[in-house]
């Protein structure tokens, strides 16, 4: 399946082959590590992981246009 750059992907899967996408979430990853949000720790074995999954949007300028991908 391919995916365009001006389509929003509903999976890492997808987002993962697209450049703009992978900037996207380094940016995001890069706030949050600035803005000490989360601290990375190891899980005791007696605890399961909360799972995360990513979330795409495209910010549009109001002539349509894009003004840049947004990683979640």
């Amino acid at each position: 399946m391919s995916l365009s750059t001006d389509s929003e992907p509903s999976s890492y899967q997808e987002a993962k082959h697209h450049v703009c996408w992978q900037e996207a979430m380094k940016a995001e990853v890069e706030a949050l590590e600035l803005n000490h949000t989360w601290t990375i720790v190891d899980v005791p074995s007696n605890v399961k992981p909360i799972d995360c999954k990513w979330v795409y949007k495209i910010k549009r300028h109001p002539d349509g246009s894009v003004e840049r991908y947004k990683a979640l």
